[in-house]
Parts: structure tokens; sequence; C-alpha cells
């Protein structure tokens, strides 16, 4: 499996302590898929703003509908969702 450096919450500071805020899930944490980039802030705005349009944005699918396409492709990838 790949690895790769991320700076986690606690350890967050300026631009990325905030853009964690406005990430932070209801389990109290951000998802490693989003911290993956840590290192590149603007690059967490765009994936960000590329999830928020695919999932939550205007669509034939419903939220329910997208988000068992996302399971099934998750575990199709053997990625923990």
């Amino acid at each position: 499996m790949a690895w790769i450096k991320i700076i986690h919450e606690n350890e967050a500071d300026g631009e990325l302590k905030a853009a964690y805020a406005e990430l932070t899930e209801p389990w109290g944490g951000v998802d490693n898929i989003m911290k993956i980039h840590s290192l590149n802030p603007p690059s967490l705005a765009g994936h960000s703003a590329l999830y928020r349009t695919l999932m939550r944005g205007h669509s034939d699918l419903t939220i329910v509908q997208r988000e068992m396409i996302a399971v099934v492709v998750s575990a199709l990838n053997r990625c923990h969702y």
C-alpha cells in the first residue's frame, strides 16, 4: 500500500487548520482521503469542491444513490470507505 505524508488535525495551522475545521466529520476528525492533500491546501480545496459538487450538487441521482455507488466502488477497489 502507498504511503503519503499527511499533517494530522492537531498539527495543522493557518490555511490548513481552517480547511480542516470545515471538513471535520461528525466522528470528530477529517477523512484520510482529504488529509492526503494536507501538504497542498489548494489541492485540498479543489478536492473538497469537486466532492461537494458530485455528492451534493444537482443530479438525477439521489444523495443515497450516490453514496451507494461510492460504497460499491470503494469495495471493488478494496478501499476503506
